[in-house]
Order: structure tokens, then C-alpha cells, then sequence
């Protein structure tokens, strides 16, 4: 009891406080791993088998990769999660949909056009490689390093600059672009 009611969320009694006092304390160490630096990791089944899970680590994948090469590392219905080697220029890409751009290692600029028309039909699933440079209206540039995130609107050209090899993890929707390399990266 506090002051004659029972504790709240977040509070706790003279004797709750002594008895985590006494336990001893874990020291954990987050580690983000780069595509200079990173560990497999992996999965540790129990009474079943590895194959079952998928695991993959996206810097292992997108140090394999070529530059912008989309390669799928995670996948829900549709959905999917594509680790993209960023190195040097991409093309210019587009969807139909919204898409994120997430930068796990680097440095990644990220240019954006407004097409004047529609370079996909309304219903194309996933990313599409547009030619040359887009008509429309300059949107402007985010410059992206680890952990900032990016919204690739609906409509939009983009495209991915970076001087130096990095890490994007971009979620869109599986498509013609999204390679499957599930047998080549995943746990066996």
C-alpha cells in the first residue's frame, strides 16, 4: 500500500524496491551489426525443425548483392521486406502503392520527383524501373543515415544515391523487381 491505496503503474512498495535492490543486475549490450561488420545469428529450434523459420541477416544479404538489386528477407502475404545494397546511383524507380525506405547502414540520399502522369496502372503490384529521367515536378531529397526512415509516396519517382556501400531495408509490396533467394540466405 502507497499512502492507503494500492500502487499504480509504475510504483511499487518500500519492500517490492529492496527485493529488485538485491537482484543482481544483467548487462546486456545491443549490437548493430553494418556491411563492413555483422554476426549470422540464428534461430535455435525446439523439437522442430530450422527449416521451418526463416532467418536471414540483411547485411549478409546486401553485402552478396549487387547495387540495387531488391532481395526479399521477409514476407507477409503480399507484403515484403527487401534488403538493397545502396552503392553509387540507382535508376529511377516507382510504384503504384506507398512504399518505405528504412537506411540500416550508411548514407543514402533519396530524390524525389512528382510525375506529371502516372508511369504504372493503378493496380501494378511492387517497385518498377522507370527509363531515363521522369517527368514532374521536383519533390526535393532526404538524406537518410542508420535508422532514419523515408516515405516513397504513391506517384512519385525516387531515386537512391550514395557515395559510400550501404543498407536500405524497403517495404513494399512483392513484385516484379523482388528477387526470392530464400534457399541462398536462409538458416538450413
Amino acid at each position: 500500500m502507497i499512502n492507503g491505496r494500492a500502487p499504480g503503474v509504475g510504483e511499487t512498495t518500500a519492500g517490492e524496491n529492496s527485493k529488485l535492490e538485491d537482484r543482481p543486475t544483467m548487462r546486456r549490450k545491443t549490437q548493430f551489426g553494418s556491411l563492413e561488420h555483422y554476426e549470422k545469428g540464428g534461430v535455435q529450434a525446439i523439437n522442430d525443425d530450422p527449416r521451418n523459420y526463416v532467418f536471414s541477416n540483411i547485411f549478409e544479404v546486401a553485402a552478396h548483392s549487387e547495387p540495387y538489386e531488391k532481395v526479399a528477407v521477409a514476407r507477409n502475404l503480399k507484403y515484403v521486406l527487401e534488403a538493397v545494397r545502396a552503392e553509387g546511383t540507382s535508376p529511377w524507380y516507382t510504384a503504384s502503392h506507398d512504399e518505405s525506405a528504412l537506411v540500416m547502414d550508411g548514407e543514402v540520399e533519396i530524390r524525389l520527383i512528382k510525375l506529371d502522369t502516372p508511369a504504372v496502372a493503378e493496380g501494378h503490384e511492387g517497385t518498377t524501373t522507370l527509363e531515363g529521367t521522369p517527368q514532374g515536378r521536383r519533390m526535393g531529397h532526404v538524406v537518410a543515415r542508420r535508422g532514419h526512415m523515408a516515405l516513397l509516396p504513391k506517384g512519385a519517382a525516387y531515386q537512391f544515391h550514395a557515395a559510400r556501400p550501404g543498407v536500405i531495408l524497403l517495404q513494399t509490396i512483392q513484385g516484379d523487381l523482388t528477387l526470392e533467394r530464400w534457399k541462398d540466405i536462409c538458416q538450413k
